[in-house]
């Protein structure tokens, strides 16, 4: 059964930790990771100029062709490559066969979640850290679960249309990735309907999922 895991690892135990260490207000979140021997890797950045991020990651001596992807106000999205990272994180999830689903930090300490097809390979992870001396911090372990055929059938075929085509296109990211009224053009329908659509499906699926805590 698919489990993930969430870990906490100080910043000079990251390849990339240290990036940022004297500017406390600035926030990364690895966007997307690409294995292979020169690791292409896409970050968010945030509370610094591009002028200075490019700047700080061209000193970095594990950091390649760097490019600028995007702006969407203070953030921007950056594609870089990596030199081997052997011995660290980023190359022991790889060696394990496990998958970054979120990896973010700041200048005291980077928070990763991952996924594993197995509680063995998560458990295979932790033991290669601790013996690379790696020292990870393991906050939350869960399995998951199938999808509840209670929650699908609670779910009308327009909000179950609507909630896939939002959260394919990236609405439910932050930022959103794509707009209400564009959602909206998809499905040949306004903003007022999508929006509708997708509140009433989103309060059908919470209704279920937490009807067993809440009294």
């Amino acid at each position: 059964m698919t489990v993930e895991a969430t870990f906490t690892v100080p910043p000079n135990q990251f390849l990339l930790g240290n990036l940022f260490e004297h500017r406390p207000e600035v926030m990364v979140e690895l966007e997307r990771i690409i294995p292979s021997q020169d690791m292409t890797i896409y970050l968010w950045i945030q509370g610094i100029a591009v002028g200075n991020i490019e700047s700080t990651l061209t000193k970095h001596s594990a950091v390649e062709n760097i490019q600028l992807v995007d702006d969407i106000k203070d953030e921007h999205l950056l594609r870089a490559e990596l030199g081997i990272d052997s011995n660290g994180v980023l190359s022991t999830l790889t060696e394990t066969n496990c998958s970054i689903i979120n990896a973010s930090g700041m200048n005291q300490q980077w928070t990763f979640e991952i996924r594993g097809d197995t509680q063995k390979e998560i458990s295979h992870f932790q033991a290669r850290c601790l013996e690379l001396g790696i020292s990870i911090t393991l906050t939350e372990l869960h399995a998951l679960t199938p999808v509840n055929s209670e929650t699908q059938s609670a779910l009308t075929d327009a909000q179950q249309e609507a909630l896939v085509l939002a959260f394919n296109h990236g609405y439910f990211e932050s930022p959103h990735e794509v707009t209400m009224e564009e959602l909206g053009d998809e499905l040949g329908i306004t903003q007022q309907a999508i929006a509708s659509r997708l509140r009433r499906g989103i309060k059908q699926i919470l209704g279920i999922t937490l009807s067993e805590i809440i009294p």
